[in-house]
C-alpha cells in the first residue's frame, strides 16, 4: 500500500470518527440551543455511537460481500447527510436523528481498517494499521479543536457544516482514487451476519473484544465528560480554550502511530500489558484537574498514547487470526468498542452532576483495572492469537 492511500485511509477515519465526536467541546452550547437538560447533553455523543453500533452489525459485513472502496465513499456520503441535518435541527430529536445516521455510516472507518488489512502484505499490516487507525483517535481529539475553534467563530453548527463538506469531498475522492477491492467468490448477507455472531464466542475475539470495551469506557469517561469541570470554576474555560486540550491527546496518539510494527515483530501480548498500566497510571494525574492544568495535560498525553497502542495491537491481533472475514472480525469488534464509548459518554455526565469530577475519575481507574484484570486472566493464545 503507497503512503498516499495510507494517508488518504487515515484521513477519512479522523472525518468519519469526528462525526460521532463533535459535540464534546459544545455539549452546553447546544443543549441550549436544542432545548435538552444538562444531565442528558451526553447523548449528543451516546446517541452516534449508538448509531455506529448499529452500523457495526448490520454495515460493516458488507465488505466481505461488496466492493469496499465503493462502500467507503457511499458511506461517506450519507455521514455527510447525518452531519447536514444535525447543523440544520431546530430542536433535540431532530439533532438526535442527524447524529444517529451520521453514526451509523460512520462505520466507514471499520471498512478502511478491513480495506487496509485485506491489500497489506503480512510483514506490513501492523505498519499499515498503526497509520491508518491513529486517524481514529486523531479524529476524536482533532474534532474538539475543530469544533471548539469553529464554535467561538460561528457556533456550534459551523463545525457540523464543515465536516460534512469534507465527509462529501472525501467520498467523490475515495470513488476515483481506491482501487477495486473485488470479492473472489460471492457471499450472501445473511451467511456474513451469521459468521459475525459466531466470533462471539471465540476466545480470541472476546478476549480482545473485552479489553477495547473496558479501554474506550475509561477513554469516553475522560473525553465526553472533561469539558463540563474546565468550564466550571476555578477554570472557566471556554469552548476553543477546551478543544486544545485536543493537542495533547492528539500527541499521544501520535506518539503511538507506529505501535503496530510491535506487533509486526509479535510484542501484542506483552505491549498490551504495559499500555494498560500506562493506562491506570494516568488516573492519577487526570483525577487533578481541579488543582492543575499541567498535571491534566500530562494524563491526557499518556492516556491517549495508552488507549491508541491497545486499539492498535487488538486489530492487528484480529486480522491476522481471521484473515478470512477481515470485515466481520473488526466490525464485531468495534461492537464492544461503541458499547464501552457510550457507557463512558453517559456514565460521566451523570457522575460529575452528582458528585463533580472525582466520580468520573474513580470510574475511569476501575474501568482500566478492569481491562487489566481480563489481560491477566486471558491465556496467550485468547488475548493474542499466537
Amino acid at each position: 500500500m503507497g503512503r498516499g492511500t495510507r494517508l488518504l485511509l487515515a484521513v477519512v477515519c479522523g472525518v468519519a470518527v469526528a462525526a460521532v465526536y463533535a459535540g464534546q467541546p459544545v455539549l452546553g452550547p447546544m443543549g441550549h440551543d436544542l432545548g435538552v437538560a444538562r444531565d442528558a447533553v451526553g447523548w449528543f455523543v451516546a446517541v452516534g455511537q449508538l448509531g455506529y453500533l448499529a452500523g457495526l452489525v448490520l454495515l460493516v459485513p458488507l465488505g466481505d460481500m461488496l466492493d469496499r472502496g465503493r462502500l467507503i465513499a457511499a458511506h461517506l456520503g450519507l455521514v455527510a447527510v447525518g452531519l447536514a441535518v444535525t447543523a440544520a435541527a431546530p430542536v433535540g430529536w431532530v439533532a438526535f436523528g442527524g447524529l444517529a445516521v451520521a453514526g451509523l455510516f460512520a462505520v466507514v472507518v471499520q471498512t478502511a481498517v478491513a480495506y487496509t488489512a485485506s491489500v497489506s502484505p503480512p510483514g506490513e499490516r501492523g505498519r499499515n494499521l498503526g497509520v491508518v487507525t491513529s486517524g481514529v483517535v486523531i479524529g476524536i481529539l482533532g474534532a474538539r479543536i475543530v469544533t471548539g475553534s469553529l464554535a467561538q467563530l460561528w457556533g456550534w453548527r459551523g463545525s457540523y457544516v464543515v465536516l460534512a463538506v469534507l465527509a462529501a469531498a472525501l467520498g467523490v475522492l475515495g470513488l476515483v482514487v481506491l482501487p477495486a477491492d473485488a470479492r473472489t467468490r460471492a457471499e450472501r448477507y445473511g451467511r456474513v451476519i451469521r459468521s459475525l455472531g459466531g466470533l462471539f464466542v471465540q476466545p480470541v475475539f472476546l478476549g480482545r473484544g473485552l479489553l477495547a470495551f473496558f479501554v474506550f469506557a475509561a477513554f469516553g469517561t475522560l473525553w465526553s465528560g472533561m469539558a463540563l469541570p474546565l468550564a466550571a470554576a476555578p477554570w472557566h474555560l471556554g469552548e476553543a480554550e477546551i478543544g486544545l486540550f485536543g493537542v495533547a491527546g492528539l500527541a499521544g496518539a501520535l506518539g503511538a502511530a507506529r505501535s503496530g510494527r510491535w506487533g509486526d515483530a509479535g510484542h501484542a501480548r506483552r505491549v498490551t500489558g504495559i499500555a494498560l498500566v500506562l493506562l491506570l497510571g494516568s488516573w492519577l494525574a487526570i483525577g487533578r484537574l481541579e488543582w492543575s492544568l499541567v498535571l491534566l495535560v500530562v494524563g491526557v498525553i499518556v492516556l491517549d498514547f495508552a488507549v491508541q497502542v491497545v486499539h492498535v495491537s487488538n486489530q492487528h491481533v484480529l486480522t491476522a487470526v481471521y484473515a478470512d472475514r477481515t470485515s466481520s472480525a473488526v466490525g464485531g469488534y468495534m461492537v464492544f468498542y461503541s458499547l464501552g464509548s457510550a457507557f463512558g459518554a453517559t456514565a460521566t455526565t451523570a457522575l460529575f452532576d452528582a458528585v463533580g469530577w472525582t466520580g468520573p475519575t474513580i470510574l475511569g481507574a476501575a474501568l482500566t483495572l478492569c481491562a487489566l484484570v481480563t489481560w491477566a486472566f486471558t491465556s496467550g493464545t485468547a488475548a493474542t492469537g499466537s
